[in-house]
């Protein structure tokens, strides 16, 4: 499906549970390669839990229609993507998804999550006050403000998050290493998110979660998918 976005169409994709209708929408953010194979396979297990599910396309100007390879070529492209796309631009796409989702008379509420790059936006879409819990996965420069084409003023307006949130780590990730991770944690308190969940997990590499190439674990994938849906579903 198609988005109407400020800058033009952004193209997404839907995934309703099978059943009982959901009643909970997801902003679902993606890594740089955009809606791959192993992305739609996670989203699947969260539909398969009772959410609605929208993945939107990160590069709607950069690479629309494209699904990017995991390797060199794929990471630059993506990477590439990110340069060319401002804080503004991001910001301007989630704001016409997020409306498409609470448009939708089948929803109650609505969540975001993300993954790298991904869980850097899904962190931006709290700002939205319709967003009532967000989950980052392994979030890419928050500590710095490194997200696209611009610095992103992303920790400092950390402040208007209205909606709970969760940010799980791994210990052994290189783009957020331990300090990256304590920069995050300070400013997060410093703004008022005293009782956020923050889950480090030991071992787990960037993108542990992937399950294409050496990085995934897949015992951790899942501890980070029950502790997820759980967050997502309030803990009830």
């Amino acid at each position: 499906m198609t988005i109407p976005g400020a800058g033009g169409e952004i193209q997404a994709v839907v995934i309703e549970p099978v059943g009982t209708p959901a009643r909970c929408g997801v902003l679902y953010y993606t890594d740089i390669f955009q809606i791959t194979e192993s992305t739609l396979r996670t989203a699947r297990r969260l539909a398969a839990e009772g959410f609605l599910v929208c993945l939107p396309e990160i590069y709607p100007r950069e690479l629309a229609g494209v699904a990017l390879e995991f390797d060199d070529a794929g990471k630059q492209a993506g990477l590439a993507g990110a340069a060319h796309t401002s804080t503004a631009e991001f910001d301007a796409d989630r704001a016409a998804v997020l409306a498409y989702l609470a448009a939708r008379d089948d929803l109650d509420t609505i969540t975001a999550v993300g993954f790298c790059l991904g869980g850097h936006l899904a962190f931006r879409a709290a700002f939205d006050p319709r967003v009532s819990a967000t989950v980052c996965f392994y979030p890419t420069g928050l500590h710095d403000g490194a997200l696209g084409a611009d610095v992103a003023d992303s920790l400092d307006r950390a402040g208007e998050i209205e909606g709970r949130l969760m940010v799980i780590f791994g210990s052994a990730d290189p783009h957020v290493p331990a300090a990256a991770r304590l920069r995050t944690l300070e400013a997060l308190y410093a703004a008022g998110h005293e009782d956020l969940e923050l889950h480090v997990f030991e071992g787990g590499e960037h993108a542990f979660m992937r399950d294409v190439g050496p990085r995934h674990d897949p015992e951790l994938t899942d501890r980070a998918l029950v502790e997820a849906v759980s967050f997502l579903r309030g803990r009830s």
